[in-house]
């Protein structure tokens, strides 16, 4: 089975796009990897970036996902591979942040979980309406909005689980930076990013999949 061809004047090949994303992505990790601030922190950082990238690398031919969807885990990928760097409490963009608005903390790992919502949703959005006989509507937005928490909730329970193991030797990737609420915090940035996807590009997204799905369909028969 073939990618899809989905080629237009307005949306590029998507094998030279998913190929750009690709080397872009490798790029920033092998950056990343040059000393980071904690190589243990960097590993659990980057670890979901690098799953992603094998999963999709796997996947690319039987289930290709369309533009959008791929373009927003390379950026996703980004977030992750960054704060691995520098961890997340170090992140220079978050500083110059804190700096300009008199925050007392940098907020890049805030940045992060708006993103572990808004991305995943649109990821989970393209699943549903190319798997199962869910349309656009208020069912489709209730589980996807279930699938993001549920992600949230999952990846707290794992620093949870590394902070038991690690001890005080974790904190980095806690990045709680002294904040007793963070964790709820977390979930709700990642609320709030679901929502926002979902709101600000289910249209685009549709009109993606209506040219990527038939020919899946063609492809699969």
């Amino acid at each position: 089975m073939t990618a899809v061809n989905s080629a237009t004047p307005n949306n590029p090949h998507p094998d030279r796009l998913a190929a750009i994303l690709l080397a872009l992505t490798l790029a920033l990790l092998a950056w990343s990897a040059w000393k980071p601030h904690e190589y243990g922190t960097w590993a659990l950082e980057v670890f979901p970036a690098v799953a992603a990238i094998i999963i999709l690398a796997i996947t690319y031919r039987r289930f290709p996902l369309t533009p959008l969807a791929y373009t927003l885990i390379a950026l996703h990928a980004a977030i992750l591979i960054v704060g691995g760097h520098y961890t997340y409490a170090r992140v220079p963009l978050g500083n110059w942040v804190s700096d300009w608005l008199d925050l007392s903390r940098n907020h890049y790992d805030r940045l992060g979980h708006v993103a572990q919502g808004f991305i995943p949703a649109i990821v989970a959005r393209e699943v549903l309406r190319r798997c199962t006989p869910l349309k656009p509507g208020a069912w489709l937005f209730f589980l996807i909005i279930s699938v993001c928490m549920a992600i949230s909730a999952v990846y707290e329970l794992v620093e949870w689980a590394v902070a038991e193991i690690g001890g005080d030797g974790s904190q980095s990737f806690l990045g709680t930076q002294g904040d007793t609420w963070d964790t709820q915090k977390d979930m709700a940035m990642c609320l709030i990013g679901a929502v926002t996807g979902l709101l600000t590009l289910s249209r685009l997204h549709e009109r993606q999949l209506a040219r990527h799905t038939p020919t899946n369909a063609k492809n699969r028969s």
